[in-house]
């Protein structure tokens, strides 16, 4: 439904043209942005700057804006005796009536329009860097009102389904997804630096694999079959060690077709890498020291605060063992307890789960009682085999597999493997899974095996270390970032009906 405004502002835009004013040119030549203007700023510049309205300050003859550029915003003024009768392009002011040309802004523009000023530059008498206004062209006239200057938007739905408009009314909005950039620039030259090289794999599969998840399907008419986007990369950058590459890696969208909470959406921006002739214990040094470079770089200290703590990251990072720590925390041995002994603790704490499986018993209970209590960066070693059939039995421990997972402010951000490379051991588990599947109906496990990943281990892949990161959450608590929507910068939401 469309506000009063708006038709008041429909009226002005027919108006303009009717004065014969080209609302929508195609282009703008520029000799400053406002952000060079305002770094490198003195009088008596004539410039042309082209910004969005932001606020606009009647006084008398004069009328003050500011115009709000990418990064920075900087005040002009249109006073009358200083600007001439034609200074609005292509507004006929003699049928106007009113030859005023501040009357005529303050009429005719609205906050949220885009205007380009062209005027020498000058300090007032309190030192604010101004353009005087000579001419003015309206670029773009905006049809509806913008959020309230001094509180913007507050609803975190309008917020993520109207990014744009949040993007508008925030400049420290526009900052955050700024560093996201800077954050996986350096994310990349972190792994190029150390000789790993980016190759894209396919987002579309005939077998989705490489973790448990439920996934999303599609249909391709040309190939005449089903597909699925991917839920992890590790499959495809496996097959190219195996193909000769030592140090792979890709920063990529995975989705996964589950719940929505403060640290899950569907679809998420990951990093997964693999080295041959590496193990997990090499894969851990990398973790520590990307995650202790990332801390510095992006808060200029070892330090950061996430929900009002301070956390100080300092190497060697704490170590826990997975079985251990749960064993501890619940009083038994996991390993050693029946399935049924299992949920029947899940259930009591009232932890719920679809289809629950050793697996899903052991991850959730390890979520609940433990994983939410830790917040300094720590290492949780040595899975039980049953949570990871993509990975290599531990070779101390046949019931574990050698596998890390980085835990920070109660946050899995990164999981990382002795990789599996022996092809009948990985077609035993993988069966295990499709027949778990059948029994449970599980949709998170996997519908059949994935041959060519077999075949492409049958021609051999050297000894590796694989590791995911969770991007989005580590820039999550890297900026305080109290949601995952809050650092994507294009959430998909339910469509709104009216």
């Amino acid at each position: 439904m469309r506000s009063d405004e708006y038709y008041v502002r429909l009226e002005k835009l027919k108006t303009l043209k009717e004065l014969g004013v080209e609302v929508f040119p195609y282009r703008y030549d520029r000799t400053h942005t406002i952000e060079e203007l305002k770094g490198n700023f003195s009088e008596g510049l004539r410039v042309k700057i082209a910004g969005r309205v932001i606020t606009k300050r009647p006084f008398g003859k004069m009328i003050f804006s500011d115009l709000e550029g990418e990064r920075d915003r900087i005040q002009i003024l249109i006073r009358v005796g200083d600007t001439p009768e034609d200074f609005f392009e292509g507004f006929d002011v003699e049928r106007y009536g009113n030859k005023n040309p501040a009357k005529i802004y303050e009429k005719m523009i609205d906050i949220g329009d885009i205007v380009g000023v062209e005027g020498e530059t000058f300090y007032t008498k309190t030192g604010e860097p101004t353009v005087l206004v000579k001419k003015l062209k309206l670029l773009v006239k905006s049809l509806h009102p913008l959020p309230e200057k001094w509180h913007g938007l507050q609803d975190p739905e309008t917020i993520y389904r109207y990014r744009f408009l949040h993007l508008i009314s925030s400049r420290e909005a526009r900052e955050l997804f700024r560093k996201r950039f800077l954050f996986l620039r350096e994310t990349r030259k972190f792994f190029e630096e150390r000789g790993f090289i980016e190759i894209e794999t396919p987002i579309l599969q005939t077998v989705y694999g490489g973790a448990t998840a439920r996934p999303f399907k599609t249909f391709s008419n040309a190939l005449d079959t089903e597909l699925y986007l991917r839920i992890a990369t590790e499959i495809s950058l496996k097959k190219l060690i195996v193909g000769g590459y030592e140090r792979v890696y890709e920063i990529g969208k995975n989705f996964r077709n589950e719940g929505i909470d403060a640290t899950h959406y569907p679809e998420f921006t990951a990093l997964e890498a693999y080295a041959a002739y590496w193990d997990y214990n090499d894969v851990i040094d990398l973790v520590e020291e990307y995650f202790y470079t990332m801390v510095v770089l992006m808060n200029g200290e070892n330090t950061f605060e996430y929900r009002g703590e301070k956390i100080r990251v300092e190497r060697p990072f704490n170590r826990i063992r997975f079985v251990d720590s749960l064993n501890e925390a619940l009083g038994i041995d996991i390993l050693k307890a029946s399935t049924e002994e299992l949920l029947k603790i899940a259930e009591g704490a009232g932890i719920k789960i679809k289809n629950p499986t050793r697996a899903k018993l052991y991850d959730k209970l390890f979520d609940h009682f433990v994983a939410e209590k830790i917040k300094e960066p720590t290492f949780v070693i040595d899975h039980p085999l049953e949570l990871t059939p993509l990975a290599k039995i531990h070779r101390e421990n046949d019931k574990l597999v050698e596998r890390f997972e980085l835990f920070v402010c109660g946050m899995e951000v990164a999981n990382a493997f002795s990789e599996l490379n022996d092809p009948i051991e990985q077609r035993r588990r993988l069966e295990e899974e499709v027949e778990l599947r059948k029994i449970s109906k599980d949709e998170e496990l996997p519908e059949e095996i994935d041959e060519d990943f077999i075949l492409a281990l049958e021609y051999g892949m050297p000894p590796t270390g694989g590791l995911g990161l969770g991007l989005d959450r580590i820039f999550m608590i890297l900026t305080n970032s109290q949601n995952i929507r809050d650092v994507i910068p294009l959430p998909v939401l339910r469509p709104k009906r009216e």
